[in-house]
């Protein structure tokens, strides 16, 4: 399986991008973001509590240890990427799935991405939104920002790492568990909907 980044378009120039809120793959890679020691256990274990279909997204918190404390997962409604719009959604997940780490001097706990999309495995605007979005999520919410995951009819791929699986997929059954983890605690209900975003599962 081949991964890479599908090549710029003339549209999306700096001034875009910055309008756009999204991050090109040169800035994420850069940004410092932490590897996972096992990110196929990861993606599977969010695959199982979710079965994230196209246009889904999964955000969840890993405690040190990599083991999953809250997930929480949405459905992302037709309408341009935005990662402002984005940033608020995660930060709206996040607030109701788990308390916020802003008291502590460094960030111990870290939110990682899991977006199943229709296309390829190749970075695309959108997925820059989204890795914007997180990552001032995180910086909102006190956590360490950590990886955006991908999935589709490929597989799945850790941007920006180049680590990846054939599965699960986007069309794949879930599997059965194989993370190692407190159980996340059970959704909360109400709030007012995103414009862009809504809530479409809970935490399995």
């Amino acid at each position: 399986m081949t991964f890479g980044f599908a090549p710029a378009s003339a549209a999306a120039s700096t001034s875009a991008a910055s309008a756009n809120r999204l991050l090109e793959p040169a800035e994420w890679a850069a940004a410092g973001i932490p590897l996972l020691r096992n990110p196929r256990e990861i993606v599977s274990g969010l695959h199982a509590r979710h079965h994230p279909q196209p246009a889904t997204a999964v955000v969840a918190v890993l405690d040190p240890d990599e083991r999953l404390r809250a997930s929480a997962s949405f459905v992302r409604r037709p309408a341009p990427a935005d990662g402002w719009m984005f940033r608020n959604v995660l930060l709206a997940q996040l607030r109701r799935v788990i308390p916020h780490d802003l008291r502590r001097r460094t960030p111990v706990r870290t939110a990682v991405l899991l977006y199943c999309r229709e296309g390829d495995a190749r970075w695309t605007e959108e997925d820059g939104a989204w890795m914007w979005g997180l990552r001032d999520a995180c910086t909102l919410h006190g956590l360490r920002c950590g990886a955006y995951i991908t999935l589709t009819r490929d597989g799945w791929q850790v941007l920006g790492e180049g680590r990846g699986g054939r599965r699960p997929h986007s069309a794949s059954e879930p599997e059965p568990f194989g993370m190692s983890e407190a159980p996340p605690p059970l959704p909360r209900t109400g709030g007012a909907a995103s414009e862009i975003l809504r809530r479409a599962a809970a935490a399995r």
